[in-house]
């Protein structure tokens, strides 16, 4: 089977759409599938030359939408050279391009929304969604209309995406999502992490790692954080990830006002093994997010064998608290600091056993081989086992959501 990701950029600092086809990149190909990427790209982009996949680079592009000509001639001479088509997510020309370019196609277009449906952005940016709500009419309700299937990553994100956008009408389909095993050597790889960063050494580590942005709630973590640093002098909130001026002065300020100055600690963004080595350095991971369909760097975690305290915006929460892998609160402060509370004044027997429940909980949800097979299914119009159901995760930490 021979497979083409459209996407409008695999810049790795844009999030997870990109890390998603990477990690699915490998176990798809040892089932026999072959896989190549269509973005809107300059070729010349340093992280397109230094790539591992099989990269059409058709840009760049000078408007933020992406419009592309010649991504949308592309298509139509090539899409018949595969098998099917998958879309990462909307509301970019990249998604339009492939609707009119495959319309009347016999090659399949499925789309992953990648959370993008969720009605929190209705309501933080209610101006873009009357420019966007212009959009659904002219392009991504027919974008997900003409789709063979639109893909979700959990029951939780089909199931709030409904209530976005009217009109909406498509097939719907629960495909999960997962990451790779992470590596597992700990001690060389904790090491060379505090050898990076040798004032971290000693300190109980809260890791909040990945893209740093208002959506995020890190600005609630440090608030949230300022409640509990009292507890225990070596506690240290380490924030990992790019993140853009303004927003870090924010956060600077606000970390000051709290007398956090020395207790917040940013590395910029991590990757490879000091990636790696963050999160077995740490003694919880956090995502107090106000919106997140998935969450790779939570499944990472878990798969480091490390606890997480997320907020039930965090689409896989259910799940996660079903396995008693970590906590989930609501995305407030408050909730924020019930859940880091709740860890903070467990047993130590009982934080040994969430950290080995949170590496079962990985393997049993979101190792990427099991969300390989089951795209492949869907792609093949195979029966789908759907991703392990999530029991009757009814209890949450104080002020979090029942």
């Amino acid at each position: 089977m021979k497979l083409l990701h459209v996407i409008p950029s695999i810049d790795p600092a844009g999030g997870g759409p990109i890390e998603g086809i990477r990690q699915l990149r490998q176990p798809l190909r040892e089932r026999g599938a072959e896989i190549d990427v269509c973005c809107g790209d300059a070729p010349d982009a340093p992280f397109v030359r230094a790539s591992e996949m099989n990269v059409v680079a058709l840009g760049p592009t000078s408007s933020k939408y992406g419009f592309n000509p010649g991504m949308l001639a592309w298509l139509r001479t090539h899409a018949a050279d595969y098998d099917a088509v998958l879309v990462e997510g909307l509301w970019q020309f990249h998604a339009l391009a492939t609707c009119l370019a495959l319309r009347g196609s016999e090659v399949p277009y499925f789309v992953y929304t990648h959370g993008m449906l969720d009605p929190w952005f209705r309501e933080r940016y209610p101006l873009k969604h009357v420019k966007k709500s212009l959009y659904w009419l002219l392009g991504d309700y027919w974008v997900l209309r003409g789709a063979r299937a639109v893909l979700f990553t959990c029951e939780e994100e089909q199931r709030r995406s409904r209530n976005a956008f009217w009109p909406y009408r498509c097939r719907e389909l629960v495909a999960g999502y997962g990451t790779a095993q992470p590596p597992t050597a700990a001690v060389p790889l904790r090491e060379g992490f505090l050898a990076a960063f040798p004032a971290l050494r000693g300190k109980r580590i809260v890791l909040f790692l990945g893209r740093i942005h208002e959506k995020k709630g890190c600005d609630l973590l440090v608030e949230a954080f300022a409640g509990v640093a009292d507890a225990d002098p070596r506690l240290q909130l380490v924030l990992a990830g790019p993140v853009e001026a303004a927003l870090r002065e924010r956060l600077v300020r606000q970390a000051e006002r709290l007398g956090l100055a020395q207790r917040l600690s940013w590395t910029g963004m991590l990757s490879g093994d000091l990636k790696w080595g963050a999160y077995h350095a740490a003694e919880v991971f956090t995502l107090p997010s106000h919106q997140e369909n998935f969450g790779v760097a939570v499944a990472e975690a878990l798969g480091c064998g490390v606890p997480v305290l997320i907020s039930d915006k965090v689409n896989i929460w259910r799940e996660i608290v079903a396995d008693g892998a970590g906590l989930a609160g609501a995305d407030t402060a408050e909730g924020t600091g019930a859940c880091l509370r709740q860890w903070l004044q467990a047993d130590p027997s009982a934080q040994a056993r969430m950290r080995g429940q949170a590496q079962a909980c990985f393997q049993r949800r979101f190792e990427v081989r099991q969300s390989a097979q089951r795209l492949l299914d869907i792609l093949s119009e195979r029966p789908v086992l759907a991703p392990a159901a999530d029991a009757a995760a009814t209890s949450v930490t104080p002020g979090g959501t029942p």
